[in-house]
């Protein structure tokens, strides 16, 4: 049987996997017609998971060194070019081509739907240079940001969030990924614990990872962290750091009510935890009955993220930090400078600009109901499938499956062209929540976003993946 010799680090083990079969195939170790080992088999010998390989079989497939052939197996397919003779008269050229495949549709990347930014962009840009205001985008500016541009942060997280604080306090970053990074290692040292929801943001966990810092996870229900769960793992390890997402918690879409967020505080005092909690997805829920920020809850001890990415547009790569007063500012400004130096202008001053005209809260409000109608699309493609998101709107979904089951319709999507988060990206924990989040704002238009789900529904309901057949 076939066994690899794995390529070390860096990479994710199921693309290191799929690289020796590139080698292997290359060398001619693994000839053409080959019969690839089962994956369960292959999982056994190289003591990997069932998942891993599967995911392996499945990234070597998109690259072309394997053909799948159900109830026969896997085969090295046979990548040398067909070579004709050529005749007098070659019909070639003139016969019909086939149609080039169609573009992957992307389900992975949570992003909100594009809705009228270019021009937008295009008039923010040209209204900065009329007024003469685009000398600062070639310049460095403060670390923690232009005081212009946090004075119009602090207006939109006191309208958008309900969330009152001085520009002042407030710190610009690159994006959201910046910020976790930031704060993570401004708080915690190499091989520290961070508790989380045991199925948590991918980007935490890379983060994490490449700090050395180790994700506890903590056991969720309907609501999120269950407040026992949460209480036993602060005791058991003496964490200093709780990082949250409660509201749409990235993947399973699931929202704290205000009794679990002031559990949370509660428990957060008496073993002197600090909250990280990053409120990406606040602005997707209903301002009508949204709980409050657990910012204000407990304001002595969290720290708070707001992403401007995840719900106006990613491209500006904007998010602002609040710090409680326990935390040094200045920790938090040299890893600013030792991460970045300082954040980039020109995305906070269009920001600035569209908050300022009006630009901001109409592209956000295009945003939410756009969004709504791609929730809407979800349901009723998807059905039963989907887990009911904690708000009316949510950019993403959540299909829970068993891991074999998730792989399997992973699989079997990318395979008909639709790209999703592979299932064991967000776990944290062995007995964490598992499943799809299935993404809704990347696709152009309403046409592909339809058809990929109609893929997702099939891939869910194909007879092979038998414990999900029940719930479509």
């Amino acid at each position: 049987m076939w066994r690899p010799d794995i390529p070390p680090p860096p990479g994710p083990l199921y693309s290191r996997l799929a690289d020796a079969m590139e080698r292997d195939v290359a060398s001619g170790l693994l000839p053409a017609g080959s019969r690839l080992p089962p994956q369960r088999e292959l999982a056994f010998a190289l003591g990997l998971s069932i998942g891993t390989v599967t995911k392996a079989y499945a990234e070597a497939e998109r690259r072309g060194l394997l053909v799948a052939q159900v109830g026969r197996g896997s085969f090295i397919r046979d990548a040398s070019p067909d070579i004709t003779i050529a005749t007098s008269f070659d019909p070639a050229p003139f016969a019909p081509q086939a149609a080039p495949p169609a573009a992957t549709i992307d389900l992975r990347c949570n992003v909100p739907p594009r809705v009228g930014l270019s021009r937008a962009l295009e008039r923010a840009v040209a209204d900065l240079a009329a007024t003469g205001h685009l000398e600062s985008a070639v310049q460095y500016i403060q670390a923690s940001g232009l005081r212009s541009v946090r004075e119009a942060g602090a207006a939109w997280l006191a309208r958008r969030y309900g969330l009152a604080c001085d520009p002042a306090d407030l710190i610009q970053c690159n994006g959201g990924q910046h910020a976790i990074a930031l704060v993570l290692s401004s708080l915690c040292r190499p091989g520290d614990t961070v508790l989380c929801e045991s199925a948590t943001f991918y980007g935490a966990r890379t983060a994490a990872e490449h700090l050395g810092l180790t994700l506890r996870g903590v056991a969720m229900d309907e609501e999120g962290l269950i407040p026992a769960a949460l209480e036993r793992a602060a005791a058991e390890t003496r964490a200093r750091v709780l990082f949250t997402l409660p509201t749409l918690q990235n993947p399973t879409t699931r929202t704290m009510s205000l009794s679990r967020r002031q559990d949370i505080a509660r428990i957060a005092r008496q073993h002197d935890l600090t909250i990280f909690e990053d409120d990406a997805y606040y602005t997707y829920a209903d301002p009508a009955d949204r709980p409050p920020p657990i910012a204000t809850i407990a304001p002595e001890r969290t720290v708070y993220l707001a992403s401007i990415s995840k719900g106006l547009c990613p491209g500006l790569r904007l998010a602002f930090v609040t710090l409680p007063p326990n935390v040094a500012r200045e920790r938090i400004m040299r890893g600013i400078r030792a991460l970045g130096y300082c954040p980039p202008a020109l995305g906070g001053m269009i920001f600035a600009r569209w908050v300022a005209d009006g630009t901001a809260d109409a592209l956000a409000d295009a945003v939410q109901a756009e969004t709504a109608v791609r929730l809407a699309m979800a349901h009723r493609v998807l059905g039963l499938a989907i887990d009911p998101p904690g708000a009316v709107r949510s950019p993403h979904v959540w299909v829970p499956l068993p891991p074999l089951a998730a792989q399997r319709t992973l699989n079997r999507a990318l395979r008909a062209g639709v790209e999703l988060t592979p299932p064991e990206a967000c776990s944290v924990s062995r007995d964490a929540d598992s499943g799809l989040r299935i993404c809704l704002g990347a696709p152009d238009d309403h046409p592909a976003l339809e058809r990929a789900l109609h893929i997702v529904r099939a891939a869910i309901r194909d007879p092979a993946t038998s414990e999900a057949t029940s719930i479509v």
